[in-house]
């Protein structure tokens, strides 16, 4: 069975992808939330950024021709605006840290 094949792998794929989809809208509210509501939508998007590096972790340790590919078209497309997959992380970590000490 292919790696897209996987049951698991499409629900969490869609799982990940409606979270994030409702994370962003969200978070066009950001700057009205009270410091208590800040704080829980950092911990989300926390949590969220950790299901997705777990997630692509799978990619890359499969031996699945497709999630193979899959992690190469992303490491090109971030290529292109000069930054790997681990430095977008480290990027969105430093954000989550930064918006953490405004509210601090």
């Amino acid at each position: 069975m292919g790696f897209f094949d996987s049951e698991v792998v499409q629900q969490e794929a869609k799982q990940l992808f409606e979270d994030y989809q409702s994370l962003m809208q969200l978070g066009g509210e950001y700057g009205k939330f009270d410091r208590e509501g800040k704080k829980i939508f950092i911990d989300k998007m926390e949590e969220l950024m950790e299901r997705y590096k777990i997630f692509m972790k799978r990619f890359e340790l499969s031996e699945d021709f497709m999630a193979k590919m899959t992690v190469e078209q992303l490491k090109t497309q971030l290529g292109q605006f000069g930054i790997t997959p681990q430095q977008m992380f480290d990027q969105m970590n430093m954000t989550l840290e930064r918006m953490k000490s405004e509210i601090e």
